[in-house]
């Protein structure tokens, strides 16, 4: 069981947070908290350290702010996956969080147990790519790539990633396609190889902004 234990990380500036966030994910079985940060840079210096799974990380924090220290992790190719936290008034910071390489996000009045799967859920490899943020991903100018590039994926490419917006892992993606999971992979480095982009989070963000969801 406990090769199958989630590691997390808490970057939050406000103390109070993170022993509410780490009092609940404590009675998680397959959840453990394996520690704290007070501000973005301590966040990347603890996830470094750490080697979380996945890091719950605020977006406002002083010093250097939640997208600056993910933005840190990816060019330190940090593997953790990170779920934003933020409030509902503080909306607009989910699409940069996303084009920085964000698994996910949660608003900070989550019910405890959506909290626990969304974990789970970007731990398992899916983006949490919600509805109600593709009008401003589609409205806004598209930094992740272009159409012309889209023109070079070939058909099971596009379907690959499709299933990549849809919020689907590997694993599942592979089931649905009748394909093995090595060949999953290979078709995804080689959409993020030919769209020029970083990880499945910008290829979701991609597809959602060409119309290439379900």
């Amino acid at each position: 069981m406990a090769d199958k234990t989630i590691r997390v990380l808490l970057v939050d500036d406000h103390q109070v947070v993170r022993r509410g966030l780490r009092t609940f994910l404590e009675v998680q079985d397959d959840i453990e908290v394996v520690g704290e940060a007070g501000d973005g840079a301590e966040g990347v210096a603890r996830a470094e350290e750490l080697g979380p799974d996945v890091v719950l990380m605020d977006v406002k924090m002083p010093g250097m702010d939640g997208i600056e220290a993910l933005r840190k992790l990816r060019e330190l190719a940090n593997p953790a996956k990170v779920l934003i936290v933020t409030s509902f008034t503080e909306k607009r910071t989910v699409v940069p969080a996303l084009r920085a390489g964000a698994s996910g996000y949660v608003y900070k009045d989550v019910d405890p147990e959506a909290l626990a799967g969304a974990i789970r859920s970007v731990h398992a490899g899916h983006v949490l790519l919600q509805q109600e943020i593709a009008g401003a991903l589609l409205s806004d100018d598209d930094p992740v790539g272009s159409t012309g590039r889209g023109s070079t994926l070939t058909e099971r490419e596009r379907e690959v990633l499709g299933l990549i917006a849809d919020g689907r892992s590997n694993r599942e993606i592979a089931r649905a396609l009748v394909l093995s999971e090595k060949t999953v992979k290979t078709h995804v480095s080689n959409i993020l190889m030919k769209l020029d982009l970083v990880d499945r989070t910008q290829a979701a963000l991609w597809a959602v902004r060409h119309g290439l969801t379900s």
